[in-house]
């Protein structure tokens, strides 16, 4: 999954970076508010990680001009300890959760996999169903409770496919999951991944519409479970 990680300060912005890379998340980090705001309006993410005490603009603020520009991404601030007044105006203002410095990776990669969940409506680690489900923390991809361990972009487009099951997603859109901003990506990388998953899984597992994109619907979910 794609995250933007806000953070001006080098040793705790390192900190999560790493932490995220680890845990096989795709990160874009700026420094700054401007970057921040400029990469939340150009490009898809899953979660934003947003500092409150940027050196030009206050989280906060931008986190509200971004609320009132009707973006829905999912936002933790990190806030400071001794700063409750600023916890309480981040949530009232659209944060979706706030994590207290000093951090603990741990935390805020929990933090993380609750937001996602919750914004996908589901109350557990698991999307989509027993035919085809992904685990958002084991990161698996199960079909009839055999489960498959999946690379960072396989996780990514499984992800973007069963979260909006049924509806046709564009190159450009799941690009924008697999892919960090403002960096090109090779004309045939989709086709390639998509290719190597129908490779493992059955090529009735992705359904390509012609012209416009793919798309994952229930009843092929039964089909590649039935001839697995």
């Amino acid at each position: 999954m794609r995250t933007l990680l806000i953070e001006n300060d080098f040793h705790i912005g390192n900190d999560l970076f790493r932490a995220l890379k680890n845990a096989h998340y795709r990160v874009d980090w700026v420094r700054d508010g401007r970057a921040g705001s400029a990469a939340i309006g150009a490009a898809y993410y899953a979660v934003v990680l947003l500092n409150h005490c940027l050196p030009d603009i206050r989280g906060i603020d931008l986190l509200k001009a971004s609320r009132s520009a009707g973006n829905k991404v999912p936002v933790l601030l990190l806030c400071g300890h001794d700063d409750p007044d600023t916890l309480v105006h981040g949530l009232d203002v659209g944060a979706d959760d706030c994590v207290v410095k000093p951090i603990d990776v741990r935390v805020v990669l929990a933090r993380i996999r609750a937001v996602v969940r919750r914004t996908a409506g589901y109350a557990t680690s698991r999307i989509g169903d027993e035919s085809l489900g992904l685990d958002l923390d084991k990161r698996t991809l199960c079909r009839n409770g055999v489960e498959s361990p999946l690379s960072a972009r396989e996780f990514a487009l499984m992800h973007a496919l069963l979260e909006r099951r049924g509806v046709i997603l564009t190159r450009r859109q799941l690009e924008d999951r697999l892919y960090g901003w403002g960096k090109e990506v090779e004309s045939n990388s989709l086709d390639v991944l998509i290719h190597s998953m129908r490779k493992k899984y059955g090529q009735s597992l992705i359904r390509n519409v012609r012209g416009i994109g793919w798309t994952l619907t229930r009843d092929e979910c039964a089909t590649a479970c039935a001839g697995s």
